[in-house]
């Protein structure tokens, strides 16, 4: 299975040692649409907070470098983005990820 599958897998099932296990210690996410930089620790905990529901989720490109990932992605405060998501990847796990978000009507 892709590291890009088995990590939005782990998100849709709230699957903390999978998280844990893709993301690198040096991991890095860089959200473009808000400037907001989180480390591992924060991303594991808002995935197993439940907040991002991803629909329409697929894989645009993967390799063993990176990754593109686009979705519908509906939080918990009713607020709807289409996300693209460029991954980098390091030792086999994801080292950096960049989003860029377009609002949807609610």
């Amino acid at each position: 299975m892709s590291i890009l599958q088995s990590y939005s897998d782990a998100i849709k099932n709230k699957d903390e040692a999978t998280m844990n296990e893709l993301l690198h210690d040096d991991f890095k996410f860089t959200m473009h649409k808000s400037g907001n930089t989180l480390g591992k620790s924060d991303v594991v905990k808002w995935a197993m907070s439940g907040d991002i529901k991803q629909d329409k989720s697929r894989i645009v490109y993967e390799n063993n470098e990176i990754g593109v990932h686009h979705a519908i992605v509906t939080f918990d405060d009713g607020n709807v983005e289409a996300v693209m998501a460029v991954y980098k990847f390091k030792d086999g796990k994801i080292v950096s990820l960049e989003t860029g978000a377009t609002p949807m009507s609610k």
